[in-house]
């Protein structure tokens, strides 16, 4: 037999071998590298769609601050923040029992004792003034005044006093609770407002003709119209208050995982998207640095009229920028809610 017969097949599973480990071996480091960056990836992802944190270390000592729906979520963390800074804290909620567990959290982690809950129910113009009224007559100055509280994509409900739910807490609630505290913020000044809204107003319109969804009612077109009219009050506020002292901004806090979202995302939904959750959904603390920013920055002291984003000035939609329709809204809330500009 020839020699040849024996080396050739030899020779051809050696390089067969060869190659399978050449394979095997980039394939190795393909999955070793694809087992490295995919965790890496996510984790850079994660910090830029979570945007950055505020980090400036101005304190508050001596200022009042209120902030609404403060016992759970964004307005827990920012309370929780101002009082590290040594602010004094009213956290105006609608459940008294909660707001004064976030009282004790609060007062546990930051050490400040002047941290309160009162008691402030949005869907009701009685109690709002009712909170407005025990606030004038009791403190002697407001220095910032936080609308953190909402609703977002719930049925259609009605609020105490015949409004859409949405809107009416929203919007309506805090333009009255705002107006009734103005004379307290001027008297103050340099104060700010500070007015959460929504990515969501870029989907938003006022309907006008149909402010109370009375002919139509879509969730997520009510949440929109809801979160346009927060915008369009800040723009109006910060018209009518130029020369006060008193700044009004408003902002997106970013898509973040709180109890707002308790009529949207339920049930096996909410289980399927728990991944993107960890991936593109803030912390409540996280949401939260836009809120301090825009209520202890120096560099903001004199800037109003505007809308941040991930702490920094964003662009807003058409429609939330359109000042006839700011000025018209004002008018209506004004005549819905009772109240006239001080």
């Amino acid at each position: 037999m020839e020699l040849s017969s024996f080396v050739f097949p030899g020779m051809v599973a050696a390089l067969l071998t060869a190659g399978l480990h050449l394979f095997y071996g980039q394939l190795s480091v393909v999955c070793w590298l694809v087992i490295f960056a995919v965790p890496v990836g996510l984790v850079l992802l994660r910090e830029w769609s979570n945007g950055g944190f505020y980090r400036g270390k101005e304190r508050i000592t001596g200022k009042t601050v209120i902030i609404t729906g403060a016992n759970t979520g964004i307005g827990k963390e920012t309370a929780e923040d101002l009082a590290r800074r040594g602010g004094r804290l009213i956290l105006a909620c609608r459940d008294v029992t909660k707001g004064n567990n976030a009282v004790q959290e609060i007062i546990r982690e930051t050490g400040n004792n002047n941290v309160f809950c009162w008691e402030l129910d949005l869907s009701s113009f009685k109690s709002i003034r009712k909170f407005a009224e025990k606030f004038n007559e009791s403190e002697p100055r407001l220095d910032i005044l936080i609308n953190n509280a909402g609703i977002m994509m719930c049925p259609r409900m009605l609020s105490k006093d015949g409004l859409e739910m949405q809107l009416g807490v929203n919007h309506f609630g805090h333009f009255l609770l705002t107006n009734l505290l103005l004379d307290k913020l001027k008297s103050s000044s340099p104060s700010r407002i500070v007015i959460l809204s929504s990515i969501a107003h870029l989907h938003g319109s006022i309907n006008f003709d149909d402010l109370n969804s009375e002919k139509s009612y879509g969730r997520i077109a009510a949440y929109g119209q809801s979160k346009l009219a927060n915008i369009l009050h800040a723009l109006e506020l910060a018209k009518r208050l130029k020369g006060t002292g008193v700044t009004a901004n408003s902002l997106h806090p970013g898509a973040v995982d709180t109890e707002l979202a308790r009529h949207s995302v339920t049930g096996i939904f909410r289980l399927l998207l728990t991944p993107l959750y960890s991936v593109f959904v803030k912390s409540p603390l996280q949401g939260a640095q836009t809120s301090i920013r825009l209520a202890v920055d120096p560099a903001l002291e004199t800037v109003s009229g505007k809308y941040f984003s991930d702490c920094k000035e964003t662009k807003t939609s058409a429609a939330a920028q359109d000042v006839a329709a700011a000025k018209r809204l004002w008018e209506v809330s004004e005549k819905t809610t009772n109240s006239k500009y001080p």
